[in-house]
């Protein structure tokens, strides 16, 4: 078994986890800027993208778009739809970007958790314990 295909797509995620989490800061920093519009994207189909089997896209050719990292995982950001608009056209709902943050944040630390006890399995097995 190869070491990086012991971790499956947690990887992935956590990079992925990481970009939604700076999304979703910048936009509750922002939430009192006038005309700021709050953005985020589609974990799921990000991630659904990033599946074995799913074609992956590679520069050829010097003219070629370069992407690396959590950025390029994500893809273009989206727009929020607002719930309640303001008269200043700022479109952060304060109250929902602070549920998406949190769960954000907690199912990162569920993926840090995954990964510690596969590490924590792949350490005993090498030690033979």
């Amino acid at each position: 078994m190869k070491i990086d295909q012991a971790f499956g797509i947690h990887e992935d995620a956590l990079r992925l986890r990481t970009r939604r989490g700076e999304v979703l800061a910048g936009n509750l920093a922002n939430a009192d800027t006038p005309g700021f519009k709050a953005r985020d994207f589609d974990f799921g189909a990000v991630l659904q993208r990033e599946l074995p089997g799913a074609v992956q896209l590679t520069a050829t050719q010097r003219g070629h778009v370069r992407t690396d990292g959590a950025t390029a995982l994500a893809g273009p950001l989206q727009y929020r739809i607002p719930t309640h608009p303001s008269l200043d056209g700022n479109s952060v709902d304060v109250a929902r970007e602070q549920v998406e943050f949190s769960s954000n944040a907690m199912q990162y630390q569920a993926s840090l958790r995954f990964l510690d006890g596969k590490i924590r399995s792949l350490l005993s097995a090498i030690r033979g314990d």
